[in-house]
């Protein structure tokens, strides 16, 4: 398969050096100085699953070229300005942003039946362009459609990132209830992670150990499992999320977390954002996202998200 990437940060960057490596033909689709990056030093990849090695995809600025798969792995802030940089139709689009709101504009922008609702489990980060590092092991994405014609791409897609080293799986049917399950299964656990690692600045571990802490973790779980259920969502259960969590390593934490520390915008619209605009659609009340969500938007120096697009 021919793959494009856009958005080689972290994820992005992750499977395109994955990908690859495998033998895939592989574009990476960036701003001028990570392209140039890219293609003068090669794209390094340090991680507990993959181990170390450089990577030689072809990098541009535009991609211009037919392309059996375009994997989007921008952040949702900079999604709309980034598709801009791609001026063909792929074949199949696999979106892997945090959130729910960007599958609506991947649709407007592409065919819509070529777009797939889209996941992936990992901590993943980009020191510096053409530098990833991918610093646990859990890695798997998931994706599903309601288009039954997407079926032999969906399938094709998932085997070689799998053959590539990076587990993936589809979910069926093809329906809208197996997209509602890909985005919220990722989606209530993210949220809660989070939120509570932004607004506390803490790591997993000690959240976990703080019973006041774990309360707000269970409970932001537990209300956003609640709006998934409204959404379509199948099987989102807060004792699995929670499980997930408690198995999950003391460092953990998260992105939004990050971006505070570093100063950059976090991403509180697209994530727990995403979560309370889906709750006012089916007038459920999330009062611990929402407290949350209003301490984290005074530590960054943000407003909060808007409640309405």
């Amino acid at each position: 398969m021919r793959f494009a990437v856009l958005g080689p940060g972290g994820v992005g960057g992750l499977l395109a050096g994955a990908l690859d490596r495998a033998g895939s033909e592989v574009t990476v689709v960036a701003r001028g100085s990570t392209a140039s990056a890219i293609s003068e030093r090669g794209l390094r990849v340090n991680s507990v699953r993959l181990g170390e090695f450089v990577a030689h995809p072809r990098a541009v600025e535009a991609l211009e070229e037919p392309v059996d798969a375009l994997l989007v792995a921008t952040k949702a802030s900079g999604l709309q300005p980034a598709l801009e940089r791609i001026t063909i139709e792929p074949g199949v689009v696999l979106p892997l942003l945090n959130g729910l709101d960007h599958i609506a504009v991947l649709r407007e922008h592409f065919a819509t039946a070529t777009v797939l609702a889209g996941s992936i489990r990992v901590e993943a980060d980009r020191p510096e362009p053409g530098v990833v590092l991918h610093t646990s092991p859990f890695l798997v994405v998931n994706m599903a459609s309601a288009e039954p014609a997407a079926a032999p791409a969906m399938q094709a897609l998932a085997k070689t990132l799998t053959d590539a080293g990076v587990p993936a799986e589809v979910l069926w049917p093809i329906s809208p209830q197996s997209e509602a399950q890909v985005m919220w299964s990722k989606l209530v656990r993210l949220n809660g992670l989070a939120c509570t690692t932004s607004a506390y600045d803490k790591l997993l571990g000690e959240i976990r150990s703080t019973p006041r802490l774990r309360a707000d973790l269970v409970a932001a779980i537990e209300e956003a499992c609640a709006v998934g259920l409204a959404e379509g969502a199948t099987d989102v259960d807060p004792a699995t999320a929670i499980a997930e969590l408690d198995r999950a390593h003391d460092t953990l934490g998260s992105s939004m977390q990050r971006d505070i520390a570093a100063g950059r915008a976090p991403e509180l619209d697209a994530i727990p954002g995403s979560v309370l605009r889906a709750a006012d659609r089916h007038g459920i009340s999330c009062p611990t996202i929402e407290r949350l969500v209003a301490v984290i938007a005074k530590r960054a120096g943000i407003e909060p998200p808007l409640r309405r697009r």
